[in-house]
């Protein structure tokens, strides 16, 4: 009993530590979102995004956590880490050198990786930045007050090495958080820019709703909506296939072993959120350095790109599609499996071990991930329909609501996890004295 509560106290000691690791890391990044970035008119830039909460722009900050906002120091988020991640992933089907990297070289070849993934996301930073830095010196408030104070290349250059450093240390939280905290760094950074902006989302709508510019059905629809797309996201998030999985009996000596029956499970959504956030991210991308040109042909490009336009989610829908295939293609390989099924002499009830398995397993994995994608693909377009008809908060939309519940899902089950990883041997040792009484 002794050892038992030794060890529970120490898993918890530990528990707690990752927990509260992972709390001040999030404090840090939510304490430099305020903090603004030199040379530019706080008061004007408040007005401007006043009248762009709707648009790309409120799209844009509230994956930042309201760093655009503010133009702080972390004013570009954690996005361009995430676009130098998809472009590295595209690079590893088609490049050998990478593909050698990732499959025949293990740990030394993802911290190549990795290390890559850094340096393409400084290039984008600051592309972004550059792009951002003219953007802001030919923009005015709606009073006609000028945005950036003192233009020219000393600006341009502060802001580009600012938005650059905030990017790269947000990055380095992320990963401290992944290697020493709880749950998935990046994912929980996004995750806490958009819990941030709940507060003041829902005080917007009390405001709308008693000034009478929202009725109380339409507030209670829009209610109604958003519990029902939390709880299909945490039905689909859920929801397996379980393949019937039957292992032959062999015998080992003077054992026999198999025998037994077990399931492989499949998600009806594999990639999770990552999706949604590579399609943000990809379209974010030329649509905010194009909103911030003054050529025309560029702000026919800003144009189409809008949130509510017909351009954007069509493009949106076809990169949520292709990303839930890619991603899954990249996590989960129906050929290993079927080769070490084949190895434990385990197989599919009616379905040859090998290649057949494979083709099977390939197929049906094919059309979970096929309604994956449109079931994600309706949950993130809803932003679109709740913004036109009720003029409500992208907070309130699919695509955040999808990230908020996924991320905290997937936290508590690593929290589960740990629990019982930790506890395992107390409750073994507990299981043992009970059988000598």
């Amino acid at each position: 009993m002794a050892k038992q509560t030794k060890a529970g106290e120490s898993g918890l000691k530990e528990l707690r530590n990752k927990v509260l690791f992972t709390f001040l890391l999030l404090a840090v990044y939510r304490i430099g979102v305020h903090i603004p970035l030199p040379g530019v008119d706080g008061e004007a830039l408040s007005d401007f995004f006043a009248t762009a909460q709707n648009t790309l722009f409120g799209l844009f900050d509230m994956f930042a956590g309201g760093g655009l906002k503010n133009f702080s120091i972390f004013a570009l988020g954690i996005m361009p880490y995430i676009s130098a991640s998809i472009i590295m992933q595209l690079l590893t089907v088609v490049s050998p050198t990478l593909s050698k990297w990732k499959k025949e070289e293990g740990e030394a070849g993802r911290k190549k990786i990795t290390q890559w993934t850094r340096y393409g996301t400084v290039m984008i930073t600051v592309v972004q930045g550059m792009g951002i830095s003219i953007g802001l010196e030919n923009m005015t408030s709606p009073a006609g007050a000028s945005i950036v104070m003192e233009a020219g290349w000393g600006f341009r250059l502060t802001t580009i090495m600012t938005l650059t450093s905030g990017t790269i240390f947000i990055m380095w939280l992320g990963e401290r958080i992944t290697a020493r905290g709880l749950g998935n760094g990046i994912s929980l950074i996004i995750f806490a820019g958009i819990v941030a902006g709940l507060p003041g989302a829902l005080s917007n709508s009390f405001q709308l709703l008693s000034a009478g510019e929202v009725t109380l059905f339409v507030a209670l629809f829009i209610l109604a909506i958003i519990v029902g797309v939390l709880l299909a996201i945490v039905y689909v998030e859920r929801a397996q296939r379980r393949l019937p999985i039957h292992y032959a009996k062999r015998m080992m000596g003077r054992k026999m072993y198999g025998g037994q029956t077990s399931h492989l499970p499949l998600k009806l959504n594999t990639a999770g959120v990552i999706p949604a956030i590579f399609a943000s991210s990809i379209l974010m991308f030329p649509a905010t350095i194009a909103s911030f040109s003054q050529a025309d042909w560029l702000n026919v490009v800003s144009n189409n790109l809008m949130p509510d336009s017909l351009v954007y989610n069509i493009f949106f829908v076809a990169l949520i599609v292709f990303f839930c295939f890619f991603y899954t293609a990249i996590i989960f390989d129906p050929k290993d499996i079927a080769e070490n099924l084949k190895k434990q002499g385990g197989f599919i009830p009616g379905i040859r071990p090998g290649l057949k398995t494979k083709e099977y397993i390939d197929r049906v994995l094919s059309r979970l991930t096929f309604s994956g994608a449109i079931y994600m693909s309706l949950v993130c377009v809803l932003p679109v329909f709740m913004i036109r008809e009720f003029n409500v908060p992208f907070y309130y939309g699919g695509t955040a609501l999808l990230i908020v519940v996924a991320v905290a899902m997937d936290t508590m089950a690593q929290f589960q996890s740990h629990l019982i990883s930790r506890h395992y041997e107390g409750l073994m040792t507990k299981t043992r004295i009970k059988g000598r009484r």
